[in-house]
């Protein structure tokens, strides 16, 4: 029997577990000094042992004038500490699909006392609600949304959380992936459009292809498939993204702890350390499912950690895996269109201690025109990022890595490591500016920065815009394209936020001076950008509301001007909750918010099971929300 607090750890610290920790390293001061560069930058704060780099509107983000020509349309809100969403005044919120909401008609009713049948388990809503994209299919809206992974205790109710059985696996394969579901506003508010020709689902056990440099690639055959093209499934998928072109990108994260051994024995190949595979995984799939079981199919795991691209007009199409996008822990994917009309994507791999990363296709996308091998072809780069606020993005070739194409898809990680990237602060969702040329990603927190090294034993002393030690509140790095374009190879940068508490701390760790009392939080994870280029910030950090994180409260969403600096709540979760995944109505009259894993009866209240959902905000009056 599998120890149930394996089941309730976070994927850090189940992670943590696999990977002992190496020796600690001393830490490294960084240059508390940069340069100050005319129309940039107009000042720097430095604190201890570390410099905090801020633009001209993040120093000047709370002051009267600030406030004052504020373009939020609503009134930030206090820290809420309780078992339910909160929104600002004149704002209303409702579910609007919840764990277990049939997409069908033939599925049956989720039951309290035994959660979702296993038939019914691909006919429903999944569990865990990520990040999602809306799409306009003709007069219709449809919306697809990524669903993590499973709590056993929820979603095994009758076991009390503990796997055991093959009809347990597959019930919790057919919770996660992804939903593709239309969706409609009615009478009583917003709602799924039942038995709708567009409605998906997507699942651990779903048929996909390989494509990419990556494709066929002996490291991807298995005895299944031995061309290495097919594979079954897409797991852990965290944030999304979406193409020029109207397609769906759904990202695989963690990945590793989908896979265990039941031989004992079985000897790790040397990358399964690099990427966290274990010889136990964390919801027993190996003793039902040979697929998992590493000791019977060891090169399974290297068909996961990619980008899945899915048309959501098409039912009936196969989702595709592309390698040349790269293999690691996938955030999400942040697309953009160059000058020269290359598609540019970034991406960050969600670790400690590892890197952000750029693809640019060698091919032009045109406007309806044709887009096959656009995600296919084209090269992968990943950040370095200097004290002086300068930056390039290194190419991953062979030239430089010493491994082949197909070998830097898989084992991406390790190219970085040997081109000397910038090791971050767990770097998650990317976002890019639509009124701007300028990028941004949330770092969410690193309690290993100047402790120990990361999994491939890269140096990770304070560095560029990761400056402060075992950094549990996280920031947002920023930067500036050369010559505003997202292609270039160069680039200079700033710190949007540093998260912190400047109720507890008066040294690096009370944040940058864009934070106060009244919008403290921590961890900021999911980012998105509305039309009008509000900077939306979804955290998921610690909710104890004690120690460093007093006055934080829940889980929370803010708006951040990225002109001014000003950052101001305006949603709060449930207990236990991630705020995470955010998109709009076809009108932006409706704005479109997941809340994950939450640990109160949310939303049906006391007595029931909690459950993850995507909630609909709306401005009371009717007005426009993004």
């Amino acid at each position: 029997m599998k120890d149930q607090d394996t089941y309730d750890l976070s994927w850090d610290e189940w992670d943590e577990l696999q990977r002992p920790a190496p020796a600690t390293t001393d830490f490294d001061d960084v240059v508390d000094t940069a340069i100050s560069r005319r129309g940039f930058l107009t000042g720097v704060l430095a604190y201890g042992s570390g410099a905090a780099v801020m633009g001209t509107g993040l120093l000047s983000g709370t002051s009267a004038e600030a406030q004052a020509a504020s373009r939020f349309g609503f009134v930030p809100i206090p820290i809420q500490t309780d078992g339910t969403v909160h929104v600002s005044e004149g704002y209303t919120w409702a579910p609007m699909a919840r764990w277990g909401d049939p997409l069908f008609s033939d599925a049956e009713a989720l039951s309290q006392e035994t959660g979702v049948s296993v038939t019914s388990s691909d006919r429903v809503f999944g569990e865990n609600t990520d990040g999602m994209e809306a799409f306009i299919v003709g007069t219709r809206q449809v919306i697809a949304v990524n669903h993590e992974y499973v709590n056993t205790k929820v979603n095994l109710p009758q076991s009390g959380g503990e796997v055991t059985s093959a009809d347990d696996v597959l019930t919790l394969q057919n919770m996660q992936g992804v939903t593709v579901m239309e969706v409609a506003e009615g009478e009583s508010g917003w709602g799924v459009v039942v038995d709708s020709d567009l409605n998906r689902r997507i699942t651990q056990n779903t048929p996909m292809e390989l494509r990419g440099p990556a494709a066929g690639h002996p490291l991807l055959q298995t005895q299944a498939d031995p061309s290495g093209t097919k594979v079954l499934g897409t797991m852990n998928n965290c944030g999304a993204g979406k193409t020029p072109w109207g397609t769906y990108l759904t990202c695989e994260e963690n990945f590793n702890g989908y896979f265990g051994s039941t031989d004992e024995g079985f000897e790790r190949p040397e990358d399964y350390l690099r990427y966290g595979i274990g010889l136990e995984g964390r919801y027993a799939y190996e003793k039902f499912d040979a697929r998992f079981d590493v000791s019977q199919n060891p090169n399974e795991p290297r068909r996961f950690g990619y980008i899945v691209e899915i048309d959501p007009t098409d039912p009936t199409s196969t989702p595709i895996k592309h390698t040349a996008l790269g293999r690691f822990k996938h955030e999400n994917a942040a697309a953009t269109i160059a000058p020269d009309g290359r598609v540019v994507v970034y991406m960050g791999d969600d670790e400690r201690g590892e890197f952000l990363y750029k693809y640019v296709s060698n091919g032009i996308y045109t406007p309806g025109g044709p887009t096959s091998g656009l995600l296919e072809d084209g090269q992968l780069y990943v950040a370095k990022f200097n004290t002086e606020l300068t930056g390039e993005w290194i190419a991953l070739t062979p030239e430089a890595t010493g491994m082949d194409e197909a070998e830097i898809a898989i084992f991406t990680r390790m190219a970085a490591s040997k081109v000397g990237a910038t090791t971050m602060d767990r770097p998650e969702w990317v976002a890019v500016n639509p009124v701007s040329v300028e990028g941004y990603c949330c770092l969410t927190n690193n309690k290993n920065r100047g402790v120990k090294p990361n999994a491939g034993g890269d140096d990770t002393s304070a560095n560029g815009p990761n400056t402060r030690n075992e950094n549990r509140y996280g920031q947002i790095v920023r930067w500036y394209p050369s010559n505003d374009d997202h292609g270039a190879d160069t680039f200079t940068w700033d710190l949007y936020v540093m998260a912190g508490n400047p109720t507890v701390h008066d040294d690096a760790y009370a944040g940058s001076s864009n934070v106060n009392a009244g919008n403290l939080f921590n961890s900021p994870d999911g980012m998105m950008f509305d039309s009008t280029g509000l900077l939306w910030i979804q955290t998921d950090g610690d909710d104890n509301n004690e120690g460093d994180f007093a006055g934080m409260g829940n889980n929370q969403m803010l708006a951040g001007d990225p002109v001014t600096g000003q950052i101001e709540r305006f949603l709060t979760g449930p207990n236990g909750a991630e705020v995470t995944g955010l998109t709009w109505s076809a009108d932006k009259r409706t704005m479109f918010v997941g809340i994950q894993h939450p640990t109160a009866p949310f939303p049906d209240g006391a007595g029931m099971l909690p459950r993850s959902t995507i909630i609909a905000v709306q401005r009371a009056d009717g007005g426009l929300v993004g």
